[in-house]
């Protein structure tokens, strides 16, 4: 399952980060890492984009990032 999937105040493990290039590094370097906690804390009214939490701070990043993000239960 992917982020993108996750609704409102749910929360993930994530397990890998896909992607190639600058997309994969980018999304590492804001913390999406394997085995971060993360939490989905708002959405847009249109579902895009969507507010996480992570590492004690929030990130706002598009629905076609979040595809790229594989999740697993806590």
């Amino acid at each position: 399952m992917t982020l993108d999937k996750l609704k409102v105040g749910m929360k993930a493990r994530i397990i890998a980060v896909r992607g190639q290039g600058s997309l994969r590094d980018r999304l590492l370097d804001m913390g999406l890492t394997p085995n971060t906690e993360v939490k989905i804390h708002k959405m847009a009214p249109m579902g895009d984009p969507v507010e996480l939490t992570l590492r004690g701070y929030q990130l706002t990043l598009r629905k076609a990032d979040l595809r790229n993000i594989e999740i697993g239960d806590c």
